[in-house]
């Protein structure tokens, strides 16, 4: 299908109820790609926190972001109705929770990390008790926990999505220290790949 020359378009994820973070997302890639176009979407995110998409990037700071449309083989509802159940008690965007869970364990309840962290949500055993998990490997436990910790990172960096995925990734610590995405490779692919399931959970 024969792609549309897009501008850039430019959001910048500072000071938003984390409610509309969500509608945001949605209202942004309606801007840049019309539902009916398949076309590579690049991006990149300075260092104020901005989020810059185009399919025309004019510098190499852009990245392949979204190769084509979602497909519907690209999601699971296992978990919605955990998750929903999150969303709505800690008011986290749906989608974003999912998101979240893809990333650290492809929906898989029993994952293990190299570094000890487990379950959906990859929650570390020294945190199980801070976030009021007694089961890791009950998706229930895991999901609202998990979530549970990322609405507090969302408070804590003033609802800058990309820093609390960043801390979510690398610790709260380490982006205090830099005040931006810690120049850590996992971490950038990380809010990169969070950022991705987002916008596919959104359009599904």
């Amino acid at each position: 299908m024969e792609s549309v020359l897009l501008r850039p378009t430019i959001i910048k994820l500072t000071k938003i109820k984390r409610r509309s973070i969500g509608r945001l997302v949605v209202v942004l890639f309606i801007s840049v790609a019309a539902p009916t176009v398949q076309a590579d979407i690049y991006m990149f995110i300075d260092s104020q926190g901005v989020l810059n998409f185009t399919n025309a990037p004019t510098s190499s700071q852009y990245t392949l972001y979204i190769k084509e449309r979602p497909k519907s083989s690209e999601t699971t509802k296992k978990y919605d109705g955990i998750i929903q159940e999150a969303s709505n008690k800690f008011g986290l965007s749906f989608s974003l929770l999912k998101a979240i869970i893809r990333a650290e364990s492809n929906f898989d309840s029993r994952a293990i990390s190299k570094k000890g962290a487990l379950g959906l949500m990859q929650i570390m055993p020294q945190n199980l008790q801070a976030f009021n998990i007694r089961d890791p490997y009950d998706p229930k436990d895991n999901i609202m926990g998990g979530a549970r910790y990322f609405k507090s990172l969302m408070e804590r960096f003033e609802g800058k999505l990309p820093l609390a995925l960043s801390a979510y990734n690398a610790g709260p610590t380490v982006v205090e220290k830099y005040r931006n995405i810690p120049p850590i490779k996992e971490t950038k692919d990380y809010v990169k790949k969070v950022m991705k399931y987002y916008y596919l959970y959104q359009k599904s």
